[in-house]
């Protein structure tokens, strides 16, 4: 049981199951207590409230770093397009005031900080170390990669890495982030906390 969670979390957009927000509820819950969360790819804010949650128990902040263009899967005419987040007088794809007003209702305002911006400006000047990345932005192999090489120098010993959208098999899902994890995995940087549905979770050495 998670205090505070709304009410109508099950309904606020997002792609996260119940035990993946769980997974990240707990693993922010004790890391936030050395430092503040990154979470890389917020869209409307549903990951973004469990992480909040737990990061105020610790008198903690979550950056939420989202562009909020959406990525390639949710422009329009492509299979995750929601015409909801589509602003048609601009002719694009915009998350950020449904974010907004989701943070806001979950009472979050002074525990999430967003930043609007792509991985790489927001990662240029960064000098915050990180008790915890979770990496659920743009599926593209160049998306992904980038996320990781921008952030993961930022993550604390003994922070923890959590990257969302695992498939083994193409035919399940994408394979850029596994190739990532595959990755992080491979560097001998991280120690490997298991997986939790399509979320996969490392400590850093």
């Amino acid at each position: 049981m998670i205090p505070d969670l709304p009410t109508d979390i099950d309904q606020i957009k997002g792609f996260l199951a119940e035990d993946e927000a769980q997974a990240l509820y707990q693993q922010a819950l004790q890391t936030s207590i050395a430092g503040p969360v990154l979470e890389i790819g917020s869209y409307c804010g549903k990951s973004t409230i469990y992480l909040g949650l737990a990061c105020r128990i610790n008198n903690s902040t979550v950056f939420a770093l989202d562009h909020h263009r959406g990525s390639e899967e949710h422009q329009l005419g492509e299979f995750f397009h929601d015409p909801d987040l589509y602003d048609a007088g601009e002719d694009i794809m915009d998350s950020f005031k449904e974010f907004r007003r989701n943070i806001r209702r979950a009472g979050l305002d002074e525990v999430v900080v967003p930043v609007v911006a792509g991985s790489k400006s927001a990662a240029r000047h960064w000098q915050t170390p990180l008790a915890m990345v979770f990496i659920d932005g743009g599926h593209s192999l160049e998306a992904a990669l980038t996320d990781y090489r921008c952030w993961m120098p930022h993550l604390q010993r003994g922070g923890v890495l959590a990257i969302h959208d695992l498939f083994a098999d193409a035919y399940e899902g994408g394979q850029a982030p596994y190739a990532v994890y595959r990755m992080a995995l491979a560097s001998g940087l991280f120690e490997n906390l298991g997986q939790v549905n399509s979320l996969g979770l490392l400590r850093r050495l």
